[in-house]
């Protein structure tokens, strides 16, 4: 018994603290276990029989893990996951969303968007490439949509969406006579050449 003792010595933590970097934090949280006598007793096989050999408590220095979380509420666990810092970002993968980027930031995108719907509702037909006029049929649809409800609040917001007042107003004032028996499908893509000096794939978008 009093070589099982010996061979188990405590650790000494003016050793362990100087053996670690420093950390960033004035306090480091400490995880302490149960005193020895809650633990159970491990066995060791010796030469003829086996030695019971009570296990030591241990104070740590690295952060709480999540194993030893389990007993915690749901407002520690959380302030626990808080505070750990890596310095990396994450970044989730788009699985299911399918909204096409046009190879521009999110204000860039929904700035040029706006500018096509604007134009289309104007003119009736532009050409643009295929991507844009894919990426812009549902806006145009949407317009329409708030149009023919043809409420204050729909009003406010297609003059929030739509550059020009003037489009707003004749298109809240034309659109219940051209598409009050129409469900949807406001818009037609017909494909023609490729632009000339990239090859991008160009389409005429129009009002049905």
């Amino acid at each position: 018994m009093a070589m099982a003792s010996s061979s188990l010595s405590p650790w000494s933590m003016a050793t362990l603290r100087a053996a670690l970097p420093p950390s960033p934090s004035p306090r480091p949280t400490s995880v302490r276990f149960p005193p020895p006598s809650s633990f159970p007793s491990s066995s060791r096989v010796g030469s003829g029989r086996a030695r019971s050999v009570p296990l030591q408590a241990f104070s740590g220095l690295a952060p709480m893990s999540l194993l030893l979380s389990v007993g915690m509420g749901v407002d520690n666990f959380e302030h626990m996951l808080g505070n750990i810092d890596f310095g990396s970002k994450f970044y989730a993968m788009r699985h299911g969303r399918r909204v096409p980027k046009l190879n521009r930031p999110p204000d860039q995108r929904r700035a040029l968007l706006r500018g096509l719907t604007t134009q289309l509702l104007k003119h009736g037909r532009i050409k643009t490439t295929r991507a844009r006029a894919s990426a812009m049929r549902k806006f145009v649809d949407k317009m329409i949509t708030l149009a023919k409800d043809g409420s204050l609040h729909k009003r406010r917001q297609a003059l929030g969406f739509i550059y020009e007042k003037q489009i707003v107003h004749a298109l809240f004032a034309e659109v219940p006579d051209r598409y009050g028996d129409r469900n949807g499908g406001y818009t037609r893509i017909i494909r023609t050449l490729p632009r000339r000096g990239d090859n991008a794939p160009m389409a005429y978008i129009e009002l049905v």
